[in-house]
């Protein structure tokens, strides 16, 4: 996924997102596109089919079709925010419908196609947004100004209505709308001015907070069409293996069970309902072809990556000379640091209900890249893909799962084999097992000292499986994986750097794929737990440390100076507490965390309190973003203290929640997060925290009892005292 400073390189303008107005069914529609993405996006006969719009009717409703997909991370309440403020609406006012799955009219401004990831639907839709709903507002004064033969300089709009101060006289949006809809496009419009902004950076109460309370949402799991029949499913346990036979007479004796489908890796047993199709599934007797991944173990993958990680690799930066440097230097410190495959783990399992037909494919679940799915359905089914329509529902988590069709896949295959909706639910050890992963990575860093104990040399080779090469190959260039190597040396400007990249891929059959902050989660791990490193080393605070290595970000010397200062760093602990911090600067924010921890003497970690500093520009909402903040945190911290998918037989050995631990709600610390408002435009922010819980835990460690671990989950073993 591209960081946010990938908008800069495309040299966008307010007025090149804002293409056209059209009249639709008496209301007035504003559209915006991005050039150098996707051209002018017209149809036929010249006219402008846009990638987004809002649509205000004659009731004085605003409908605003929205591109991002909703996850937990309050999209549908952001986005919105961004229109009502230059709209004058409320957010009650802002009614929400679900994009269709079309590239053409929906892409991400940022990314180029339809999807939701990399923490950019934010910065992505921050001038857009903005822009649409000031050209909304212009066209509504416009209009009003015109209707009682006054200035427009006279008027103004606020709550929902046009107002002329001098004589009193009002009309609400709904009134003006076909008026509006016929005047000419206004050139480039005046956004507001931070200082003018009502809902801009004030809490807001989530717009889809009610429905969820009241079980009103409808996730992908729900989805009930007319006539749908629920398929339980298995995969071959071991990865990479296909389907040999089996007999289906025991699961058709099962009451309730309308068919036993086969595909080449699983089986399927379609029935009345859940219970009836998990029991037949459970009565079948399957042989697999296992194939050539029947032996293979994590013992054996650490090996291979280890032995690959010997290679000289790729260069995918360079600056300086650190040759020569390294020559130079008082002092060179060589590690080795690992993180392990991880599983997502959604609260919804994957899903997905698919109802295949002649003359088209209906595909009803909850995804981050809807295109897609449309394009797998209309190349499994052979239809065009006009004839596929996809119902994206809510998400209930994502984190990259949902950036993935298999599932998608698995579905379609099942329901041509039906004359009706089909549901294919995975079992929770069925996801687990069968989860595309966060990539097993190996990597060595190298620093080149000088004689007070500073960096002149910073090195840090990566060595893992590309994600980028499977999933969006045009942007694997020249052998790196431009992911995979994000963070490789933090924000720090070490005056001689190299990053290489070993592309080392993983057995057919385990699939890299993105996980909440992916490159950013592996590399800051390794790179912040080293800067602690270095800064023990030479007796020197891992603050005071970092700071002349940060003199280009002067936000990042901001952050780590509030979050001193806010964590009480310099105040005593007792014995056996340790706190350590770390820093990040990705997906446009800066965000730092001091963690505290104890360890007893079983080698147990107890968080006991995280306390953080984000500086993502303007906060939209600020409510918001203490919530993304500690999200982030407890799911980088479950993995820290207990993601590993590891592998035996071929098998991945974590199935539920008792073999692939979740932090419990009673293992969850007081998570403390201040907000930081520099002005500047909004960065991403649902995985930053993600990115430095996990070094600023095992930086505490250390602190606590001097042990230092340069490997993932934590292992009380290594800190047992003896």
């Amino acid at each position: 996924m591209n960081d946010v400073s990938a908008i800069t390189d495309l040299g966008l303008s307010r007025r090149g997102f804002l293409k056209a107005s059209a009249a639709v069914g008496g209301g007035l529609l504003i559209s915006f596109t991005v050039p150098g993405l996707m051209g002018d996006a017209r149809a036929a006969e010249g006219e402008f089919s846009p990638n987004a719009y809002i649509r205000i009717d004659r009731s004085g409703k605003v409908f605003f079709i929205i591109q991002p997909v909703e996850m937990g991370q309050a999209t549908y309440t952001s986005m919105p925010a961004l229109i009502a403020e230059e709209l004058e609406v409320a957010l009650d006012q802002v009614v929400i419908e679900h994009a269709p799955a079309d590239d053409k009219r929906y892409a991400n401004p940022m990314l180029g196609f339809q999807v939701t990831g990399g923490s950019t639907s934010v910065p992505a839709n921050w001038v857009p947004l903005r822009q649409a709903g000031a050209t909304a507002r212009t066209l509504l004064v416009m209009a009003a100004a015109q209707q009682w033969s006054v200035p427009v300089e006279s008027c103004k709009a606020e709550n929902g209505v046009v107002v002329h101060a001098e004589s009193g006289r009002k009309l609400g949006y709904g009134e003006l709308v076909d008026a509006a809809a016929k005047l000419p496009m206004p050139g480039e419009v005046a956004l507001k001015e931070p200082a003018q902004f009502k809902l801009i950076g004030t809490p807001a109460k989530r717009t889809d907070g009610p429905d969820k309370v009241r079980g009103k949402a409808m996730y992908g799991i729900d989805a009930r069409p007319e006539g749908v029949k629920v398929a339980a499913l298995t995969i071959c346990p071991v990865l990479g293996g296909t389907l040999a036979e089996v007999d289906e007479a025991p699961a058709m004796a099962v009451k309730g069970v309308r068919k036993v489908v086969r595909t080449n890796n699983a089986v399927a047993v379609i029935a009345d309902h859940t219970g009836a199709a998990r029991k037949g599934l459970a009565a079948l007797q399957i042989k697999w072809n296992e194939g050539e991944n029947a032996k293979l173990s994590s013992a054996d993958l650490l090996k291979n990556i280890a032995e690959a990680s010997k290679a000289e690799g790729v260069q995918a930066r360079a600056e300086g000379n650190v040759q020569e440097a390294m020559s130079k230097a008082a002092k060179k410190v060589e590690v080795t640091y690992q993180v392990p495959f991880l599983a997502h783990a959604c609260m919804e399992p994957v899903n997905c209900t698919a109802h295949v037909r002649k003359d088209g494919c209906d595909l009803w679940l909850g995804i981050q890249v809807p295109t897609r799915a449309k394009t797998l359905a209309a190349q499994l089914t052979g239809l065009p893909e006009e004839a596929v329509q996809v119902h994206n529902q809510l998400l209930g988590g994502g984190f990259g799962r949902r950036l993935e069709t298999d599932f998608v896949g698995h579905a379609v295959e099942i329901a041509k084999q039906a004359d009706y909706p089909v549901k294919v639910i995975y079992s929770r050890e069925e996801d687990t097992r069968h989860s595309t992963l966060r990539p097993f990575h190996y990597n060595h860093l190298s620093a080149g000292l000088d004689e007070q104990g500073r960096p002149i040399a910073w090195t840090h080779k990566v060595t893992g499986g590309s994600i980028i090469a499977r999933w969006a190959p045009d942007r694997f260039k020249n052998g790196v994986d431009g992911d995979a190597v994000r963070d490789a040396c933090g924000p720090y400007g070490f005056p001689n750097l190299a990053v290489h990249y070993v592309r080392h891929d993983p057995p057919k059959g385990i699939t890299p794929a993105f996980w909440r902050g992916v490159g950013h989660t592996q590399n800051a791990f390794m790179v912040e737990g080293f800067m602690d490193e270095l800064a023990v080393m030479n007796k020197a605070d891992p603050f005071t440390y970092r700071a002349p290595l940060l003199e280009k970000h002067p936000r990042a010397l901001k952050v780590l100076e509030t979050l001193r200062e806010k964590s009480g760093w310099d105040s005593p602990l007792p014995a056996g507490h340790g706190r350590g911090v770390a820093l990040t600067y990705c997906f446009g924010t800066y965000a730092a965390q001091v963690a505290e921890v104890s360890v007893d003497a079983s080698g147990t970690v107890k968080v006991n309190k995280v306390i953080g500093v984000v500086d993502c520009g303007i906060p939209i909402n600020p409510d918001s973003v203490v919530a993304q903040m500690q999200s982030g945190t407890v799911f980088g911290l479950t993995a820290a203290l207990f993601g590993n998918i590891t592998f035996k037989d071929g098998r991945v050995e974590q199935g539920n929640f008792d073999s692939y631990r979740l932090l419990r709600i009673n293992e969850v610390p007081p998570i403390e997060t201040h907000i930081i408002n520099s002005g500047e435009s909004p960065g991403g922010l649902g995985e930053v925290s993600t990115v430095i819980i996990a070094p600023a835990v095992v930086n505490a460690i250390y602190a606590a009892t001097g042990k230092r671990l340069r490997s993932l989950p934590i292992d009380p073993a290594q800190l047992k005292q003896a």
